[in-house]
């Protein structure tokens, strides 16, 4: 779990420019909420991650949750990237528009990624099965 954990981070903080290196940079500085945000992303997919790594019996059923953990990933990515560095957004909005429009939506977008990480782990994890106690 630690180690899928640290990989989100890397993942998603690396090329938003959350996490610093010479690789990537950001136009418009990081925000004090992109550090919860990252890090709550982090242990959550982590946590969502860990369940998919623990071995056991496999089933031919879907296990629930897993399209809600990687659309909390991705937007997740959205969230903390920088407005303006983000092509996508560029291409729609133009840098007046993503400052505008889509930089005020960030936090909102923070708050549903972990939102839906949250759920996706709940599902995940009410989903395990119990070890029966041994009997005496």
């Amino acid at each position: 779990m630690a180690a899928s954990a640290v990989a989100t981070a890397l993942i998603v903080g690396v090329p938003t420019a959350v996490v610093p290196t010479p690789f990537f940079g950001r136009e418009i500085p990081v925000q004090w909420w992109n550090y919860p945000a990252l890090a709550l992303t982090a242990l959550l997919s982590g946590l969502v991650l860990g369940t998919y790594l623990r071995p056991g019996p496999s089933s031919a059923t879907p296990a629930p949750g897993g399209r809600l953990g990687s659309v909390g990933g991705v937007l997740s990515f959205f969230a903390v990237g920088c407005p303006v560095c983000n092509k996508i957004v560029l291409l729609l909005l133009g840098t007046g528009g993503a400052l505008s429009y889509w930089a005020p939506l960030q936090p909102l977008l923070a708050l549903a990624s972990v939102g839906l990480l949250a759920e996706a782990a709940l599902r995940r994890l009410g989903g395990q099965a119990a070890c029966p106690a041994p009997s005496a």
